[in-house]
């Protein structure tokens, strides 16, 4: 038996970048950064994939800076680079669970948006980037 299992709490590195298939799905794209315990130390970096509605939310109210708590499985993207020919892979986190946690005060104060969701602007001590 194995586990799989992703959680992390961070702020969105860029807005989602998001596509809509044939068939009515949508996907988004996103990285999140997640600070260490240590504030001298480089954040660490995820990609995030997340599907249906929950793309949707992703779309409508995730912004750069937005803080995030997701609950997701690993995954390691492969493929051929067309231009050299190598396989190249990259992890990937599937989201399962997006939660938003900003305060709605915090996104309209910080201009991240009157009346939806997402987080508002960070400090700079708390931005990793």
């Amino acid at each position: 038996m194995g586990v799989n299992s992703v959680t992390l709490v961070g702020r969105a590195g860029r807005d989602p970048e998001v596509r809509y298939f044939e068939s009515g799905s949508m996907v988004a794209n996103l990285t999140i950064a997640v600070n260490r315990r240590s504030n001298n130390d480089e954040p660490d970096w995820f990609n995030l994939e997340i599907w249906g509605k929950q793309a949707q939310v992703a779309a409508d109210y995730v912004r750069k800076g937005s803080l995030l708590g997701i609950v997701g499985s690993f995954k390691l993207d492969r493929w051929t680079d067309r231009n050299s020919g190598e396989e190249r892979s990259k992890p990937v986190v599937r989201v399962d669970r997006l939660e938003l946690l900003g305060s709605k005060r915090d996104a309209e104060s910080n201009g991240y948006g009157g009346g939806g969701f997402g987080g508002g602007a960070p400090s700079e001590e708390e931005v990793p980037f």
